[in-house]
């Protein structure tokens, strides 16, 4: 069986089109001395995969042209020679790249156990989405009890999680998402106060409407006009969290900044942008938390899952087109 994996061929401009990427089959790689070799079940699709095309400047170094496309994967460990940590069986999480067979010395990954939670839940709730969410509402966002808390993509992977999060500490919480479907999620199913349908709603309107006395913490997924909107409806010492700015990812002119910043300084407010990465030390404890309250019921875990690595860039169309629900992830593991 060939090792099939999508490789980066040209730097997009814009939306991605499928000639983004070249799908080439190798042998399977055998491991060295150290290494492993993972058969990876899943990929995790995110919209910070646009930016890591873009050959510039950012927190982490672009994927290179003729590299695998970088991607969060959960597998299996099929071959193993002399790794002091890892065997044949064990179930790792990390960095796999969108391929079906992962060879790597194991720096990265973490063993997961499939009794707990099912494998495409370690790429998602309990894995770079909801730890972003989770140190994002908690440590940059610093919420606390009887906070108004506004989150923007707010049916996504991340939003939903962080907007779950705030409710369990005991805030208010208001989520913007795309059409009827998702804000009815939102509320009816994840416990949301209330939910701004902004494709067919005016968002300034229903921010005043459901924050009458304004914003304690807005935790933005997605930038633009919504950012904007957001920032006119701060509270004394509100804190913005930047996650992510999916509105702006595909854009072929300069990025739109916010016209709205002054009442940062008007509301002695904080603007503060957050990468998951720097809070490798504690997703141990956060997965811990969050799985504690996955038990109780109290955090949700959706799935959005496709099949086949021949479908790629169709998936990958879901994250910017909207038709997706909670977490978006590709199984590429052939049965």
């Amino acid at each position: 069986m060939p090792n099939k994996k999508l490789l980066l061929a040209k730097r997009p401009v814009g939306m991605p089109d499928p000639d983004t990427w070249n799908l080439v089959s190798e042998e399977i790689p055998t491991p060295g001395p150290g290494e492993i070799v993972i058969q990876n079940h899943y990929v995790s699709l995110d919209p910070a995969m646009r930016g890591w095309m873009n050959d510039s400047r950012s927190y982490i170094p672009p994927v290179q042209l003729g590299e695998v496309m970088r991607a969060g994967t959960i597998g299996v460990v099929v071959a193993a020679n002399e790794h002091p940590k890892y065997k044949v069986g064990d179930v790792l999480t990390g960095w796999g790249g969108v391929q079906q067979y992962s060879l790597t010395n194991g720096d990265n990954y973490y063993a997961v156990d499939t009794s707990l939670a099912p494998m495409p839940t370690y790429i998602g709730t309990l894995g770079m989405p909801g730890m972003t969410a989770y140190f994002g509402i908690l440590e940059v966002g610093k919420i606390k009890e009887g906070d108004v808390v506004l989150i923007s993509g707010a049916a996504g992977a991340v939003g939903s999680v962080a907007g779950q999060i705030a409710k369990v500490k005991g805030c208010t919480v208001i989520g913007i998402a795309g059409g009827p479907e998702k804000c009815a999620y939102l509320v009816d199913e994840l416990g949301f106060d209330g939910a701004i349908d902004y494709k067919n709603e005016n968002v300034y309107a229903g921010i005043k409407q459901h924050c009458p006395k304004g914003i304690d913490v807005y935790f933005d997924n997605v930038g633009g006009d919504i950012l904007d909107a957001a920032l006119s409806r701060l509270r004394l010492h509100a804190r913005v969290v930047i996650c992510g700015a999916i509105s702006q990812y595909n854009n072929t002119s300069a990025v739109k900044g916010p016209s709205n910043y002054l009442s940062l300084l008007v509301n002695r407010a904080t603007m503060q942008g957050m990468v998951v990465m720097d809070y490798a030390k504690g997703y141990r404890e956060a997965a811990m938390n969050m799985g504690q309250w996955m038990m109780q019921g109290k955090l949700k875990s959706r799935e959005d899952v496709y099949e086949g690595i021949e479908n790629f860039y169709e998936t990958f169309q879901r994250l910017f087109t909207g038709e997706k629900r909670g977490k978006l992830v590709l199984k590429v593991i052939e049965e």
